[in-house]
């Protein structure tokens, strides 16, 4: 009787495993993106704002008035609009002024009387814009027109001390941000409700995400909505029902999840010794050695010194020591059609640095056993 209960409680604990591994959601193989994330709605943009202005208020570390003579000519042309004449042949002389170009983006559907932030930075010879004041600042547009209106205080994240005979220099003191410091005086129209069709702007331009997305859109519509015009272009056409509300439309499609696929690249940056690989790098079959070649040169001259109440000279005998070390390194083999893992494994296998590293990439590409594109940045 005990082996049948113990038969029958084994029959039952694995049906009931068996229904809760049915019962969970299957996982999907590869990682899959919102349409948001992946494509940007061509027209919904920031815009480069940039303006000329006055940082008063520093405590000596402005510009130096004659070594910078637009900071010369913009504080007496502003102390004449404010009716202050400066008689000619005066000369100023002055540590507390400085010239900056403020920059700003502006947002996207911006309205008037809206705030943005802005950046300040020195264009003299100023040493720090700590403790100034950003004067009433036009900030123009790539048309020539005036958006916004920039002043306040500046806030920088470095700083500067020095002394007699020594300084320090924290971050970059000439470079302080306004938060908030510009209000947007004019306003871009840009009409989206009343569009006929939307087009979606690939971040990554790829043949095959731009067919999903439009592939994902069209089965979650019902109607052949969305059409792939380029590898960086998706269209889409308002639907009846959707008319006047683009709005709408968009917020039900930039949610769905597409896989997104890329082609593989390797990206090496030469200078820092930063190398990233895509997922779908694969490596025909390869066999890679590498070796250290090390030369010593050690000097270690010896002196010679004639006897006590000789009528020799001391003389010094140089000695010279060469040694060449070459630390060889056993073949690694690389096997056909390998994982990114797999790659990355049999390359660390061979104990070698990230300089090293890159030659060997760059090598194995020139062999044509390497499948992707090697960028050098």
């Amino acid at each position: 009787m005990q082996s049948v209960f113990s038969a029958r409680v084994f029959r039952g604990a694995c049906a009931a495993w068996l229904a809760l591994a049915f019962a969970l959601p299957a996982m999907p193989a590869q990682a899959t993106s919102r349409i948001k994330d992946l494509a940007n709605i061509e027209g919904v943009r920031q815009n480069q704002l940039v303006g000329y202005g006055l940082v008063v208020g520093l405590n000596g570390t402005g510009d130096t008035l004659n070594n910078a003579p637009f900071t010369k000519q913009s504080l007496q042309a502003m102390l004449e609009r404010m009716g202050v004449k400066i008689a000619p042949g005066v000369t100023m002389r002055t540590g507390n002024v400085a010239a900056v170009m403020v920059t700003g983006n502006l947002p996207p559907f911006g309205t008037q009387g809206t705030r943005m932030d802005v950046t300040v930075s020195s264009l003299g010879d100023a040493k720090n814009l700590q403790g100034g004041t950003l004067l009433v600042t036009p900030l123009l547009g790539a048309d020539g027109n005036v958006y916004a209106v920039a002043q306040g205080s500046v806030a920088i994240n470095g700083f500067q001390a020095e002394g007699e005979a020594a300084k320090i220099v924290r971050g970059v003191p000439t470079v302080g941000r306004i938060a908030n410091g510009a209000i947007i005086e004019r306003e871009i129209e840009f009409a989206l409700n009343r569009l006929p069709n939307v087009r979606l702007s690939l971040r990554n331009s790829d043949f095959t995400t731009a067919k999903r997305i439009a592939a994902a859109v069209n089965d979650y519509l019902g109607v052949k909505t969305a059409e792939p015009i380029d590898p960086s272009t998706v269209q889409l056409s308002i639907p009846p029902e959707f008319k006047g509300n683009v709005v709408a439309f968009l917020t039900e499609i930039e949610q769905l999840q597409v896989e997104p696929d890329l082609a593989a690249k390797i990206i090496i940056d030469e200078r820092s010794g930063i190398i990233v690989m895509g997922r779908d790098v694969r490596v025909a079959t390869v066999a890679v050695a590498q070796g250290n070649l090390t030369v010593t040169i050690s000097e270690s001259p010896q002196v010679s010194q004639p006897n006590p109440l000789s009528r020799g000279r001391t003389v010094v005998t140089p000695n010279t020591r060469v040694g060449v070390t070459e630390d060889g390194k056993k073949l690694a083999l690389v096997k056909d059609g390998v994982s990114l893992q797999q790659l990355v494994d049999g390359l660390n296998g061979l104990g070698i640095g990230p300089r090293d590293l890159i030659g060997i990439l760059q090598a194995i590409k020139a062999a044509g056993a390497i499948e992707a594109d090697i960028e050098v940045m």
